[in-house]
C-alpha cells in the first residue's frame, strides 16, 4: 500500500504549513524558534523526513541518526516527531536522551552514525526550541546538505513527496552511550592530573549539563557546588547559565570557590568566574588556553581565531606576545570554517563557545571548563593571578534591541540613518574605538555594541546608537 501525499489531497481553504515557514528556515544554527508557532510536530515531523532523505541521497553506507536533547518540555515531542520521520524511511535511530550538544556530536563521529541531531535551543528561554544538525564527522552540516534538507522539507511539507510503508527503522534507547563521551572528556586532560582541593561551583541552568558536569568534575576529586543542578523545562536559562552570571558570581564568593563555570542550556559553551567574582568570558578562555598551547608548540602559527565580537584590549595583548590574530563574523560557524582555512587549533567566541581541534569538532562547554581548572592546576596558581597577568579589556558595551520585523532587522544595512550614525560614531572615536552593529541569528533582537578606550565615548555613543535604531526599527 502506498500513501501519496498530494496537492490534491490538501484543503486550499486551510493555509498550507509551508505558508508559515520563515523565508530562511535555517539560522546561524540550525532551526531555531517558538515551539508551536515555527517549531510544531508537524514541522518536526517533516524535518526528520527530509534530513533522513538527504543523508540516505549523500551518503553511500548505512547507518544510524543519533539524536540528543536538552531539558526543555518541548525536547520530547520535537524529538519523537522527528524519529517518526527518519524512522519512516526505514533508518535506524539511536535516542541519547538528556545531554550536551557536543555529546551528539562525538557519538556521531565515533559511531556508525550517518548524521546526528540536538533537540535544544541552547540559550534561548524555555518557550522556544531548536533543531541541531551534524554530520558523520561530529561537524555541523555544510550549506549545501542544511540547503539539501531546506528545499527537500518545503516539497515535502506542500505534498510533493510520497510516503511508502514496509521500511520502518527501529528506535533503541542508547543514553548509556553518554558515559563514552564523559570518558572522552576525562581522558583529554594530561593523565595523572586531578582537582583534590579545589572548590568548583557549577551553574547548570536546570539544562543539558545536569547529569555529567558534576560527576565529572567529582571523579576528578574536586569538591562541587551544583547549582540549578536538575533538568528542569520550565526554567532552562530563566536568570541562570551563562548569559546570567550573577547567582553564580555570588555563589563563588559565599562558597569561597576556586573557580565558577556557567553553562548554557545545551553546555556548548561556558563562561567562568575567579574566586574574586570577577567574569572571565571567551576572550581571556582563549588568551590563557592560547598561552599554555603556544608555550609548549601546540599552536600552528600562534594563530587564534575569534570574531568581531572579541575585546580590542585581547587582540592587542595576544599581539604583544607575538601572536596572529583573525576576526571572523559572530557564529562558532564562521570561527570553525576559518580554523579549518587557516589550520589553526584554537578558536572561539566572548559568549564562551570555544572550539580546540586537538580534542574536538565541536564547541564544548564542560570541555572547556575541565581544560581551565587543569591550566590554573598546572601553572600552581590562581585564576585571579592569571587573569590579572594577561590583559586589560577596553571598555564594551553591547545592548540588545528587540526588534520583531524580521525584514527590517535582516535589512539593517539599508537604513540610511543607522548607516550615518555609525558613520559619525566611528569618525568621532577614530583609532580609540569602533561600532558594530548586527541581527541576532536566532533571536527578534539587533546587537550595538560600542568599544572603545575611553568610557565615556563608550556610553555616550552607545546611547546615540541604540536612539537611533529605536527611532527606524520599531513598528
Amino acid at each position: 500500500m502506498v500513501l501519496s501525499l498530494t496537492k490534491n489531497s490538501l484543503d486550499y481553504n486551510t493555509p498550507k504549513p509551508s505558508d508559515h515557514l520563515p523565508e530562511k528556515l535555517f539560522g546561524t544554527d540550525g532551526i531555531r524558534g517558538k515551539v508551536g508557532e515555527l517549531l510544531t510536530p508537524n514541522l518536526a515531523l517533516q524535518v526528520g523526513l527530509a534530513a533522513g532523505s538527504v543523508w540516505q541521497e549523500f551518503k553511500t553506507a548505512q547507518g544510524v541518526v543519533i539524536i540528543g536533547q536538552d531539558s526543555r518540555n518541548s525536547s520530547d515531542m520535537l524529538s519523537m516527531a522527528i524519529t517518526s520521520g527518519l524512522t519512516s524511511l526505514g533508518l535506524e535511530v539511536w535516542n541519547i536522551g538528556l545531554c550536551p550538544t557536543p555529546c551528539v556530536a562525538y557519538l556521531t563521529k565515533t559511531t556508525e552514525a550517518i548524521g546526528g541531531i540536538m533537540i535544544s535551543a541552547s540559550h534561548n528561554p524555555p518557550e522556544d526550541n531548536g533543531i541541531k544538525f551534524f554530520g558523520s564527522e561530529g561537524t555541523k552540516l555544510d550549506k549545501l546538505l542544511t540547503s539539501a534538507i531546506e528545499n527537500t522539507l518545503r516539497k515535502n511539507i506542500d505534498g510533493d513527496i510520497n510516503y511508502q510503508d514496509g521500511k520502518c527503522g527501529k528506535i533503541l534507547q542508547q543514553h548509556h552511550l553518554v558515559q563514552n563521551y564523559a570518558h572522552f572528556l576525562k581522558t583529554s586532560l594530561p593523565p595523572n592530573l586531578d582537582f583534590s582541593g579545589m572548590r568548583i561551583v557549577l551553574d547548570l541552568a536546570w539544562g543539558a549539563s545536569v547529569e555529567l558536569a558534576p560527576s565529572i568534575f567529582q571523579a576528578l576529586g574536586a569538591e562541587v557546588i551544583a547549582l540549578h543542578p536538575r533538568g528542569d523545562g520550565d526554567r532552562i536559562n530563566v536568570n541562570c547559565g551563562s548569559t546570567h552570571l550573577n547567582k553564580l558570581q555570588e555563589a563563588v564568593q559565599k562558597y569561597q570557590g576556586d573557580l565558577g563555570f556557567a553553562f548554557d542550556g545545551d553546555a556548548d559553551r561556558v563562561m567562568a568566574v575567579d574566586a574574586q567574582g570577577r567574569i572571565i568570558c571567551g576572550d581571556y578562555i582563549l588568551y590563557l588556553w592560547g598561552k599554555y598551547l603556544k608555550e609548549r608548540d601546540l599552536l600552528p602559527d600562534n594563530l587564534l581565531v575569534s570574531t568581531v565580537m572579541a575585546n580590542l584590549g585581547f587582540e592587542l595583548a595576544w599581539k604583544k606576545l607575538g601572536g596572529k590574530f583573525l576576526r571572523t563574523a559572530v557564529g562558532d560557524q564562521y570561527v570553525q570554517a576559518a580554523m579549518w582555512e587557516t589550520g589553526a587549533m584554537l578558536g572561539g567566541e566572548q559568549s564562551g563557545h570555544i572550539l580546540c581541534h586537538h580534542h574536538h569538532f565541536s564547541g564544548d562547554g564542560i570541555q572547556t571548563a575541565l581544560q581551565l581548572t587543569s591550566l590554573v592546576r598546572q601553572q600552581g596558581d590562581c585564576l585571579v593571578s592569571l587573569v590579572n597577568d594577561s590583559f586589560i579589556q577596553y571598555p564594551q558595551v553591547l545592548k540588545n534591541i528587540r526588534v520583531e520585523n524580521r525584514e527590517k532587522r535582516l535589512n539593517w544595512q539599508d537604513c540610511t540613518p543607522l548607516q550615518n550614525a555609525i558613520t559619525k560614531a566611528e569618525e568621532a572615536m577614530g583609532n580609540e574605538g569602533r561600532v558594530l552593529v548586527r541581527p541576532s541569528g536566532t533571536e527578534p533582537l539587533m546587537r550595538v555594541m560600542v568599544e572603545a578606550q575611553n568610557e565615556n565615548l563608550v556610553n555616550y555613543w552607545i546611547d546615540y546608537l541604540v536612539k537611533i535604531v529605536e527611532e527606524n526599527f520599531m513598528d
